[in-house]
C-alpha cells in the first residue's frame, strides 16, 4: 500500500497543497450544485410550484446542513476523523442532484436538496479546520480567500454552462418544458464525482489527534463569551440572510412580463453569475484587506452590503422595476456580501476559540447560520406568497441591518 502522505505543518507559504487542493474541490463542487441553483426556480415555476415552496425547499436545506455542520464538528473533534467524512460529503451532492433531476413535483425536489445540503454541512467545518491548521494565522484572510475565490470559480463557470446548454436543449427538446432543465441536472453529476476524487487525492490532512474525553454540551459550554455574542450577531444577521435562490427568483417574475419564462431564467441565471463574479473577483482582495485592517471590520461591511441588496430589491417590486441595471446592481452588491462573508465569518470566530475545540466551533457557527437562514428563506417566501414580495425583502433588510449594528458594536476580547 502506498504511504500517506507527511501532515503539512502551518506554513508562510499559505498556498500550498491542501489550500490548493481544497480549492479546487470546492470548484468541482461549486460547479456541481451551483449550476443546478441557478435554474432551479424556473424548474419549480415550470413544474407550478409556488415561491413559498422555494423558500421552504431551501431553508430546510440549510436547516439540515447546519444542524449536519455541528455534529460533523464535535465527531472530529472528539475522533479524529476529518479528511473521510470531507470525502463522503462531496459523494453526497451528485446523489442529490441526481434526486432532483427525477423530479416531478416539489416533494423530491426537496428531498435532492436535504441529501446534497447534508453532504454540504457534513463536509464544510471540517474542510476549513483542515485548511486553517495548514496554514500561519497571519495569513488566513488570503488563504480563506483563495479558497473562496476557487469556490466561486466553478460557481461561475457551472451556471454560465448551465444556462448556455438550457438554451440549447429548449432549442432541440422535445417540447417537453422541463426536459432542458432536467437534461443539465443529469450533466452535473460530472464534476460533482471529480469534486469526490480531487479531494481524496490532492488534500493532507494536518493530522489530528482524538479527544475521548470531550463531551458535546460542556464543550459548548465552556466556549468564550465574546464567540458566543459573535454568534448572537451573526444569528440576528442571518435571520434576514435569505437563500439567493430567491434572488434568482425575484429576477426571473420581474422579467417574464416582458420577456417569457425561459428568456427571464436565463437572464437571471447570467445576473447570478455576474453574483459569483463578483465574489470571485472580491474574495482574495476581502481575505487581504482583512489580514491588514482587521478581519471583523471588513466583515461589517459585507454584512451592510447584504441588508443593501435587500433593500433594493424590495424597491424593485414596490416599483414593478425590471431594469437589467437596477437588477444587476442588486446581484453586483449580494456578490460582495457573500465574498466577504464566506471568506471571514470562520477567519473571526478562530480569533476567538481554543485549537483544540475548532470543528466544534465552526459547527457552531454553521448551525447559527443555517437555523437562521431556514427561517429567513421560509419566511421571505412565505410572505411573498401570503402578502408580498415587497414586504418580504424589506423586513430581511432590516433584520440584516440588525444583525450588522450587533457585530459593529462586537468588542471581543
Amino acid at each position: 500500500m502506498k504511504p500517506s502522505p507527511a501532515p503539512e505543518s502551518p506554513s508562510a507559504h499559505w498556498l500550498n497543497r491542501t489550500v490548493a487542493g481544497a480549492g479546487l474541490t470546492s470548484a468541482l463542487g461549486d460547479f456541481c450544485y451551483e449550476t443546478t441553483t441557478v435554474i432551479l426556480p424556473a424548474f419549480l415555476a415550470v413544474l407550478g410550484v409556488p415561491a413559498a415552496a422555494l423558500g421552504l425547499i431551501e431553508g430546510t436545506a440549510d436547516a439540515v446542513a447546519s444542524f449536519t455542520k455541528m455534529a460533523a464538528g464535535y465527531v472530529a473533534d472528539r475522533f479524529g476523523h476529518r479528511k473521510g467524512l470531507v470525502v463522503v460529503g462531496y459523494g453526497l451532492t451528485p446523489v442529490g442532484q441526481a434526486l432532483i433531476a427525477l423530479a416531478g413535483g416539489w416533494p423530491l425536489v426537496l428531498l435532492g436538496r436535504v441529501v446534497s445540503w447534508f453532504g454540504k454541512g457534513l463536509r464544510g467545518p471540517l474542510r476549513d479546520v483542515i485548511v486553517i491548521q495548514s496554514i500561519t494565522a497571519g495569513t488566513r484572510g488570503r488563504a480563506f480567500g483563495f479558497h473562496r475565490a476557487m469556490d466561486t470559480l466553478g460557481a461561475v463557470i457551472g451556471p454560465l454552462l448551465g444556462v448556455m446548454l438550457l438554451g440549447w436543449a429548449r432549442d432541440r427538446g422535445s417540447g417537453m418544458p422541463a426536459e432542458p432543465f432536467r437534461l443539465v441536472f443529469w450533466l452535473t453529476l460530472i464534476p460533482g464525482m471529480l469534486a469526490v476524487l480531487a479531494f481524496l487525492t490532492l488534500v493532507v490532512d494536518p493530522g489530528h489527534s482524538s479527544n475521548p474525553a470531550l463531551r458535546f454540551l460542556s464543550t459548548l459550554r465552556g466556549l468564550p463569551a465574546s464567540f458566543r455574542r459573535y454568534l448572537a450577531a451573526v444569528g440576528v444577521f442571518g435571520l434576514g440572510d435569505f437563500s439567493h435562490s430567491l434572488l434568482i427568483l425575484a429576477a426571473t417574475q420581474l422579467l417574464t412580463p416582458s420577456t417569457g419564462v425561459i428568456r427571464a431564467a436565463q437572464i437571471a441565471g447570467l445576473l447570478y453569475v455576474g453574483r459569483n463574479v463578483t465574489q470571485l473577483i472580491a474574495s482574495y482582495p476581502a481575505g487581504a484587506l482583512a489580514d491588514r485592517f482587521g478581519h471583523r471590520a471588513v466583515l461589517v461591511s459585507g454584512y451592510a452590503s447584504g441588508a443593501i441588496a435587500a433593500g433594493l430589491t424590495a424597491l424593485a417590486f414596490a416599483s414593478r422595476e425590471s431594469s437589467i441595471v437596477l437588477l444587476a446592481a442588486i446581484f453586483f452588491i449580494a456578490g460582495l456580501c457573500v465574498a466577504v462573508q464566506e471568506a471571514l465569518e470562520a477567519t473571526v470566530a478562530a480569533e476567538m476559540v481554543r485549537q483544540d475545540t475548532l470543528a466544534t466551533s465552526y459547527g457552531a457557527l454553521g448551525t447559527t447560520n443555517g437555523v437562521a437562514k431556514f427561517i429567513s428563506s421560509s419566511a421571505v417566501g412565505l410572505i411573498w406568497t401570503a402578502v408580498s414580495p415587497t414586504l418580504g425583502f424589506a423586513l430581511a433588510a432590516l433584520t440584516m441591518a440588525a444583525g450588522t449594528v450587533l457585530l459593529l458594536r462586537l468588542r471581543p476580547r
